[in-house]
């Protein structure tokens, strides 16, 4: 599956103006992050696992 072809979607924190926005795709094998305002650029890629954690510990605050 080529990343053009993954359902991304906006983080619920993202702005509502447009801007400061971050998209997710989630696949079996691997979390997608990327900035809305730049599609075609630079991803995040990590395991399923990993993003478990930075969810975990970002929620601590």
């Amino acid at each position: 599956m080529s990343t053009a072809d993954l359902a991304w979607f906006k983080s619920s924190y993202s702005g509502t103006q447009g801007d400061d926005c971050v998209e997710i795709a989630v696949t079996e094998q691997a979390v997608h992050v990327r900035d809305s305002k730049a599609a075609t650029g630079p991803r995040l890629v990590v395991g399923p696992g990993d993003w478990a954690e930075f969810v975990r510990v970002t929620a601590r605050g």
